[in-house]
């Protein structure tokens, strides 16, 4: 599995999505100016940016290497010469994720440096009414990190069951437009205000709710901008819930490939 990580992170460098990423990267450059623009709240909107530009790019990374990784493999039939060796669709499968995953938390590194060089530019230019705590930031880039794992591995579950590459783009991203409100809409139907909601509605809705990811919950960066205290209970909580469903995600996806015939 180790083999198929190292191949896996090479061929995304040779791909030069790094590249991409350094130059898109350069945006951060744009952040002082534009947060400039703000005159009371400086260093929040810059907060504010710095961590929306790197939750975008990560989305990117997310959608198009998990959507499309497996899927070029077996188009190009690598998969029938990688399968031929003495190594388990299973193994492969959790290679390729494991390499996609790793690229995406070293981009998230170099992005999070990046964001914070501009945050700590703009807080020394315009010194912000509240003290920034890195320590929450860096917690927000992480779970950040964590989230689009997640997607990463809701994308290769669409890849074992699809034949092109339609499904696991295009699902993957209505899976992260869904699971960014499906803890607001948890919240609705169990408020008064869902009371004319029939029981069977609220019934699908509750069954979704937990079957459906909730990413809402890796979402740290309210606490991050507004220097709020980040609960530990909760940091602990959603680290399980990200190992729990990973774990069944890949499970699922392992199960499905191990049946899937290669033609």
């Amino acid at each position: 599995m180790t083999t198929i990580i190292n191949i896996t992170l090479k061929g995304i460098f040779r791909d030069r999505v790094f590249q991409g990423i350094m130059v898109t990267a350069c945006a951060f450059l744009l952040i002082p100016g534009l947060a400039a623009l703000s005159m009371r709240q400086v260093t929040e909107l810059s907060l504010t940016l710095s961590l929306s530009l790197i939750s975008f790019i990560l989305l990117l990374l997310a959608v198009f290497l998990g959507g499309t990784s497996l899927w070029k493999d077996i188009e190009r039939r690598y998969t029938f010469s990688i399968l031929g060796l003495p190594l388990s669709r299973q193994s492969y499968l959790l290679g390729r994720f494991g390499g996609t995953a790793l690229f995406v938390l070293l981009a998230s590194v170099v992005l999070g440096l990046a964001a914070c060089a501009v945050v700590g530019f703009t807080s020394a230019t315009y010194p912000p009414d509240k003290p920034i705590i890195w320590g929450t930031m860096v917690l927000c880039i992480l779970f950040d990190a964590l989230k689009y794992i997640m997607l990463i591995a809701v994308a290769f579950l669409f890849s074992t069951v699809s034949t092109s590459f339609f499904l696991p783009v295009f699902g993957t991203i209505a899976t992260f437009l869904v699971g960014g409100v499906t803890q607001q809409v948890y919240e609705y139907i169990h408020s008064p205000a869902s009371i004319s909601l029939s029981p069977f509605v609220k019934q699908i809705a509750t069954g979704l709710y937990y079957i459906l990811p909730n990413f809402s919950a890796f979402d740290l960066k309210v606490n991050t901008i507004y220097s709020l205290p980040v609960p530990a209970n909760g940091l602990l909580l959603t680290i399980a819930y990200f190992i729990v469903y990973v774990g069944l995600l890949l499970s699922l996806a392992a199960a499905v490939f191990s049946r899937r015939e290669m033609r």
